[in-house]
């Protein structure tokens, strides 16, 4: 069995697991009890229609003929596609991360709060709407001369156990007119950061974007689902040795 994707919050929050073509949704809920070790890894191959296309090439997570570049990701406002097709109206947010790290980004006006909670950002606000995704790109880019327009993952594991600095949220966004604003409660409640690592063995506290954070032996472990992609899975708690937080020798 291979995992071969994710779901992160804001899209249920679960584990794809592959097993000869057939697809599993493994739900990742709090209390849940996950017992996996880690075997080889390999392209994940692509999920088509429903099913699962395995691929043996050893490229992690994806190989070349699996690996597929979003070009929407990368316009800044010249579209990279042969032809336009962007004319939804999409929105132009503002994304925070505890304590202080303040994100640009776009969406579709539809799907906002859905890529907040996907991204797990602890607030959001929605400072424009325009009729099309160029529109959206050139506002993105301006305004990411001043803030990132990407978060990467060691910032948002700090995140998971701080509070969003207010006074800098409401400084980033005094040079905008909020059109509405948004706080999001990811059902977690840590006091220290846990630890960073790459299993998938344990209890689930819960999901924050595509952070899992599994609690086992007295450690509560924060797990980048993007890097579990393309693994085989056993049946059975790993019996690796793993970094523990000073907490679990009290």
């Amino acid at each position: 069995m291979q995992l071969v994707g994710y779901e992160p919050s804001g899209r249920g929050s679960a584990l794809l697991l592959a097993d000869e073509g057939d697809l599993e949704r493994q739900p990742l809920e709090p209390g849940d009890t996950l017992s996996y070790a880690l075997g080889s890894r390999r392209c994940a191959g692509v999920i088509d229609d429903g099913e699962h296309v395995h691929c043996d090439r050893t490229t992690t997570p994806y190989c070349e003929f699996h690996t597929s570049t979003w070009v929407c990701a990368r316009c800044t406002g010249t579209c990279l596609k042969p032809e336009m097709d962007c004319y939804d109206d999409h929105a132009v947010y503002i994304a925070a991360f505890a304590p202080d790290t303040f994100k640009v980004g776009v969406t579709k006006r539809h799907r906002l709060e859905t890529r907040l909670r996907e991204q797990g950002a602890d607030r959001g606000a929605h400072v424009h709407t325009v009729s099309n995704g160029r529109i959206a790109r050139e506002l993105e880019a301006e305004i990411a001369t001043r803030l990132v327009d990407r978060v990467r993952t060691g910032p948002k594991v700090a995140a998971l156990a701080n509070r969003v600095d207010e006074s800098a949220w409401e400084t980033v966004l005094e040079e905008f007119d909020v059109l509405e604003r948004f706080q999001f409660d990811y059902g977690l409640d840590l006091e220290t950061q846990p630890v960073r690592e790459t299993m998938v063995s344990g209890t689930v506290q819960g999901v924050k974007g595509r952070l899992l954070v599994i609690d086992r032996a007295g450690t509560t472990y924060a797990v980048d689902m993007r890097d579990l992609v393309g693994y085989e899975l056993e049946e059975g708690s790993s019996s690796r040795e793993l970094q523990s937080s000073l907490g679990s020798f009290g």
